[in-house]
């Protein structure tokens, strides 16, 4: 018979397989918060969130936010009316001030520690953003963050038009509309550094003086007044360029101003935004007032139309150095003594509504300025009621939803 073997019996006193380690627990997902638009609307469409950290990837640095500048185009955002508008939910935002707080792979023209503001395309309105250093740009301690967020995008648009597009020059006339505003405020200002330069504006009444304290402005009008014939009064012939943030009948109105060889350059078209919310009227009449440019016209009258978009010209088309040397040259207007910023109020994350609201209601003079280590302004009670009613609403809509399967 052929031999087996048996399988010998295990010793009494042989020792079971240790079970493995338990897994450490992960570590804590650090988060920062954020103001987060959720969908496009009206204010209550902003929420203060936490969000994960951002972290620097190669060739960024991540900058611990000090400021937030607020703008027009955060506003066309909110509400669904810029061009290409982004996926919601996105952290706001497009201009800030801070301190480099990592340095990542790469980078060597930055350090920790440095003073530094910066240009993002969205994702600004955080307690950190990472960001390109294409787009981040040093500053002096000679220059506040608030004063930093002041001046980035608003000086460096006002700059581009007057000098780069418009090329003003000793003695020529300037027509600026908004010059309450922050753009406004900087191209008075920059204007002013060229002699002889005529300006004239359009604002709110209640914002006359508040302009004229901030420069030389020659003529300045209630944009809802006949501001064309005031102005032909002034200068029979009309006047040398057109800077335009409005679109709409405006655009018509500015180029019929223009001068023989006069230029004019729209840089916006604020006039859709009429409310809260979106409208599909004023957008309509925005684009439908403004009346076809025929070439032949143009080459005839001896005129120039152009347009400027910086979030388009530094994100999407590249022109990252021209943007820095734009920057170099404010900063040193700056740095000079020749510009003054002028702050209209700072506001807590948790406030971005009213600071929203204040910008669309076109009550402010000069920046917006959002600034996430300040105190939220004291909650009345009819408020937090107001809060609570509404949280306890949204709660009770996701239960009905999640109940219908949706």
């Amino acid at each position: 018979m052929p031999e087996t073997t048996e399988n010998p019996a295990p010793e009494a006193d042989a020792k079971p397989a240790e079970a493995a380690p338990p897994a450490a627990p992960a570590a804590p997902v650090k988060e920062m918060r954020s103001v987060v638009l959720t969908g496009f609307g009206g204010v209550k469409m902003m929420k203060v969130q936490q969000k994960p950290e951002a972290s620097a990837g190669d060739g960024e640095v991540l900058i611990r936010v000090k400021a937030c500048g607020m703008s027009f185009p955060d506003l066309m955002v909110r509400q669904g009316v810029i061009d290409h508008p982004p996926k919601t939910p996105i952290i706001m935002g497009f201009e800030c001030a801070g301190v480099v707080e990592v340095v990542g792979a790469n980078v060597t023209d930055f350090v920790v520690g440095d003073r530094v503001m910066a240009f993002s395309d969205y994702k600004a309105w955080s307690e950190l953003v990472a960001v390109s250093t294409n787009y981040v740009y040093k500053i002096g301690d000679n220059m506040n963050f608030h004063d930093a967020a002041a001046l980035l995008m608003n000086y460096v648009v006002a700059y581009s038009l007057l000098f780069d597009l418009a090329g003003v020059r000793e003695g020529q006339s300037v027509l600026a509309h908004s010059l309450g505003g922050g753009v406004g405020h900087a191209i008075v200002q920059l204007a002013n550094t060229v002699p002889n330069v005529t300006i004239f504006g359009t604002a709110s009444s209640h914002k006359h003086e508040a302009i004229k304290s901030n420069g030389n402005v020659a003529h300045l009008f209630d944009h809802n007044a006949d501001y064309t014939q005031a102005i032909r009064k002034e200068s029979s012939d009309g006047v040398d360029i057109v800077l335009d943030c409005l679109c709409g009948d405006d655009t018509n109105k500015g180029i019929a101003l223009l001068k023989p060889m006069g230029k004019y350059i729209l840089f916006g078209s604020s006039n859709i935004v009429t409310g809260e919310t979106k409208s599909i009227i004023s957008f309509a009449k925005s684009w439908w007032q403004v009346d076809k440019v025929n070439p032949l016209k143009l080459y005839d009258d001896n005129k120039v139309i152009g347009g400027f978009q910086l979030r388009r010209l530094l994100f999407r088309q590249g022109h990252h150095e021209y943007v820095r040397s734009v920057v170099t040259r404010v900063l040193d207007l700056y740095n000079q003594g020749k510009l003054k910023l002028t702050i209209d109020s700072v506001w807590a994350f948790e406030d971005v509504g009213e600071a929203m609201q204040k910008l669309c209601d076109r009550k402010n003079v000069g920046k917006i300025i959002l600034d996430p280590t300040a105190e939220p302004t004291p909650k009345s009670p009819e408020k937090k009621a107001a809060e609570a009613a509404e949280s306890a609403s949204a709660g009770e809509e996701k239960k009905e939803a999640v109940a219908n399967g949706e």
